[in-house]
């Protein structure tokens, strides 16, 4: 009898689990369509990833019942994970291709960089806060992404090393243009980045570099948390 009872908890417990997961692939898909597809975001490849990847695993487990809502959620040490639709809309815009070099600023939980991977990105991704780079080292390589490359460092200065950048993604708002990023972005390149007053709107911003020169397009308001220099001042 107790055997049998051991054998009806574990049951139970497989079942629980699946459920969950179940759940997750439901409201992903509700997250996909009614804040996605309802809006502007057409891109089937932006789509299909944000239908496939676990947003749940890259936010606190606190957290986890509101993962595939409308809403930034917080990650710790100040930072927050985006809402999914501005995810999806920086993503939509920079255009990343299969086989691209693309230089994330602002690695935060690891969400943004395993999209940009699953693009079929090369992707290199800088965070400055060492507790969140270190914890989304660890899940990214947990999730089985190879092709994402990690650091912990001053994003502002970006990575000369690798450069130049086919797509470079700043997930942190800046009050003004990084000239050291600009310089790292290759000949037909994109950069995606939030630019205004810290504390006030930003304007989304795409810089598109084309036979050396520079050309800068605003696409909307939006608020991000601010790029955090090594001095630890924005």
């Amino acid at each position: 009898m107790q055997k049998a009872a051991v054998l009806l908890l574990i049951c139970l417990m497989f079942l629980q689990e699946g459920f969950a997961q179940q759940d997750y692939t439901a409201l992903r898909e509700v997250m996909v369509r009614e804040q996605l597809e309802a809006r502007d975001i057409s891109d089937s490849s932006v789509l299909a990833v944000m239908r496939r990847i676990p947003r749940h695993e890259f936010v606190p487990e606190d957290y986890k019942d509101l993962a595939y809502n409308d809403r930034a959620l917080p990650i710790g040490e100040g930072q927050t994970i985006s809402q999914p639709y501005i995810v999806a809309y920086m993503t939509q815009v920079l255009g990343v291709q299969e086989g691209e070099k693309v230089l994330e600023i602002g690695t935060g939980s690891g969400y943004q960089a395993a999209i940009l991977s699953e693009l079929g990105g090369e992707v290199y991704t800088i965070e400055i806060v060492e507790p969140l780079g270190m914890a989304a080292k660890r899940r990214l390589k947990a999730l089985g992404y190879r092709n994402v490359t990690l650091r912990i460092g001053d994003g502002y200065n970006g990575w000369p090393e690798v450069a130049p950048f086919d797509a470079i993604m700043v997930t942190a708002g800046a009050e003004t243009l990084p000239q050291p990023l600009m310089e790292q972005l290759a000949d037909g390149g994109r950069m995606v980045i939030p630019i205004g007053p810290h504390g006030g709107v930003r304007q989304l911003t795409l810089i598109t570099r084309k036979n050396g020169k520079f050309k800068s397009e605003k696409l909307m308001a939006v608020r991000f948390v601010p790029f955090v220099r090594q001095s630890g001042k924005p």
